[in-house]
């Protein structure tokens, strides 16, 4: 069977995504590759295919139970033999599945680094035949990576107490040039087949939302996208709490996930997300490396994440399935407040001196790149793609930034007070000082700092905090100023010679929100709920909530995740298609060889029914 047999027998694809095929040929020629791929971008393929192929048994090394688990029902689905060896299960489970894995039972097992130390885990390993060690969420191995694990160093220990060394491949979602290189050190990667996808998610809409109401705006989003799958993201504990009270208080199927809760408090919780029972679950940062839920249509951020990183990696848990999904960030001021007090009790123990003081200096660079991704009026999808070494070419034209109606103001004159403030401080003050300082405040905080004598207090008092920061934010992107990356964020003079010469400093302002431009936002609401169903209306929207209601049913009857009996993409393809042939089902999105003979015929009825109830309805392609 070659490579390409195995993708649509399996896994019902027609072709491979970009990258991937690459990425699968290195591998079967028997060389070591290191893939950074965006969330959704199939990864898991990337090694699941040559594991089919390749003679003996395929180990990966994964950070989560949760994904261990999901992987290995999604393979048995697919018909492909697979296991996971970890402390959810006994220890007589754990000696039966390594006999059944020394015997060629399965062809992929998934394991915890930690096992790696156990004297019975290495004494399969010495007489196994480990045609291929995959290391998934590899940035995790690099302590300049945003999950650095100590556990993954112990990997290459392990690789070489095995008598003859497989192939090694290694897979991450989100790594810098910085943390791509330390992979390939730390692994000792042989010659690897290095494959960069690009960090864009063109099915991903980004969008900042400026408010102090999080509560309202979160409760008018979830009511607006009724059923729908979301993950919504917190900075502490207790606003997790609060944020999933409050949704109950509104009569949402909630759950919530933090570190605070018992191990069996979180499975639950878990639980009822993967498998629907609750749609939304309200969580920290603890819950999702590893979630493989395909069809979360959106990820709101209640705070903002302490790194472009964690946010790109958290938003990517949306629209693992391609279909269009929503990432929001709700931002107030407050938020970089709190991540600098979380920033500065995080425990740094495993660390000596230097290098603690190197990773706090690098934590706060994150923090004030990931602020000024708030505060920016360009292109949220470029700011992204920049942060990640890449070049676009032009605005996306679809984020929230792009699609929002700017009034460009000449503020040159602004500019040059804001300037001469930060000249007038010395660069010893941070944001705050300088605002407060222009618009003249009577604070006890500037007499002090003697900013009560400067010539640019109160300059610029007629101007609002919302303007100054859109004029300061202008001021750092074009460098006349400079944000320091340290602790304190203090401003400093850049280069102000274009200003000299004569340079405007144009800003955009956002407008004032009418009520009906409140209306018309809810309006775009509810048009992308719809492209959540990958832009089915009327009667293909109608079908696609009957056949989510089949899937739900046999998902129930199999205990499985609904995701895993069809993604929302497979079941658009058949809303999309209507075959009105059983044997046309083989050529759904998704459908393979297993899935065909367990549920082929029970959706294609379900076609014909709605077919038989609605005789005009307008389905498939036209004849």
């Amino acid at each position: 069977m070659t490579a390409q047999e195995a993708l649509k027998t399996y896994f019902g694809y027609d072709s491979f995504r970009p990258g991937q095929n690459t990425v699968v040929s290195a591998i079967l020629s028997g060389r070591d590759a290191l893939a950074i791929m965006p969330t959704g971008a199939g990864k898991s393929l990337c090694y699941q295919i040559p594991a089919l192929l390749l003679p003996g048994l395929t180990l990966v090394i994964s950070p989560l139970i949760s994904l261990m688990q999901d992987q290995v029902k999604g393979l048995s689905a697919a018909g492909i033999p697979a296991a996971y060896i970890n402390s959810a299960l006994t220890e007589n489970q754990i000696a039966k599945a390594l006999q059944l894995a020394a015997q060629g039972s399965y062809k992929i097992v998934y394991v915890a680094p930690e096992r790696l130390e156990s004297p019975a885990f290495q004494a399969f390993a010495a007489s196994a035949d480990i045609s291929m060690l995959t290391v998934d969420e590899a940035h995790c191995i690099s302590q300049w990576g945003q999950d650095f694990r100590p556990s993954y160093l112990r990997i290459l220990d392990f690789i070489d107490t095995l008598p003859k060394r497989p192939i090694v491949s290694a897979f991450t979602a989100t790594a810098t040039r910085e943390v791509k290189d330390d992979i390939a050190e730390t692994l000792r990667l042989q010659d690897p087949e290095v494959v960069i996808t690009g960090f864009d998610r063109p099915n991903l809409y980004y969008r900042v939302e400026p408010t102090r109401r999080k509560d309202a705006f979160v409760a008018d989003y979830v009511r607006s996208h009724p059923g729908e799958s979301g993950i919504i993201y917190c900075a502490t504990r207790k606003n997790v709490d609060a944020v999933r009270e409050m949704l109950q208080g509104e009569g949402f199927a909630a759950a919530r996930y933090h570190a605070g809760m018992t191990n069996e408090e979180r499975r639950q919780s878990q639980n009822d997300f993967i498998y629907d029972a609750a749609p939304v679950i309200v969580a920290t940062n603890a819950f999702g490396m590893g979630i493989d839920k395909s069809n979360v249509r959106y990820v709101i951020h209640y705070n903002m994440p302490q790194s472009m990183e964690n946010y790109y990696q958290e938003a990517g848990r949306a629209g693992r399935d391609g279909l269009p999904s929503q990432c929001i960030l709700l931002f107030s001021p407050q938020d970089i407040m709190i991540n600098r007090f979380l920033l500065e009790h995080k425990e740094v123990d495993d660390l000596d001196d230097e290098a603690a003081e190197l990773l706090r200096e690098r934590d706060n660079q994150r923090l004030q790149a990931m602020a000024n991704y708030c505060q920016t009026t360009g292109c949220l999808r470029n700011y992204i793609l920049r942060y990640f070494g890449e070049e676009p070419a032009a605005p996306c034209g679809s984020c929230g930034n792009c699609d929002r109606v700017y009034d460009e103001t000449d503020m040159t004159t602004q500019a040059k007070w804001m300037i001469n403030c930060v000249a007038e401080t010395h660069g010893r003050y941070g944001k705050g000082v300088v605002l407060n300082t222009l618009r003249g405040a009577n604070m006890a905080r500037l007499r002090e700092l003697g900013a009560m004598d400067y010539r640019s207090y109160g300059k610029l008092k007629d101007c609002t905090r919302e303007e100054l920061n859109c004029l300061l934010a202008q001021l750092l992107e074009d460098g006349y100023l400079i944000q320091t990356d340290d602790q304190y964020a203090v401003l400093r003079m850049g280069n102000i010679t274009p200003l000299k010469q004569g340079a405007q400093v144009l800003v955009k302002l956002p407008p004032k929100v009418e009520p009906a431009d409140a209306a018309s936002k809810k309006h775009k609401a509810s048009k992308a709920a719809q492209k959540g169903k990958g832009g089915l209306t009327g009667d293909g929207a109608a079908l696609f909530e009957q056949l989510r209601a089949l899937r739900m049913q046999l998902a129930q009857a199999e205990k499985l995740p609904p995701y895993l009996v069809f993604g929302d993409k497979t079941l658009v393809d058949m809303c999309a298609k209507a075959p009105r042939r059983l044997e046309d089902m083989k050529e759904i999105y998704g459908m393979g060889e297993r899935k065909y003979a367990k549920y082929g015929q029970k959706f294609f009825a379900e076609i014909e029914a709605y077919r038989q109830d609605h005789p005009t309805a307008d389905l498939g392609p036209q004849l």
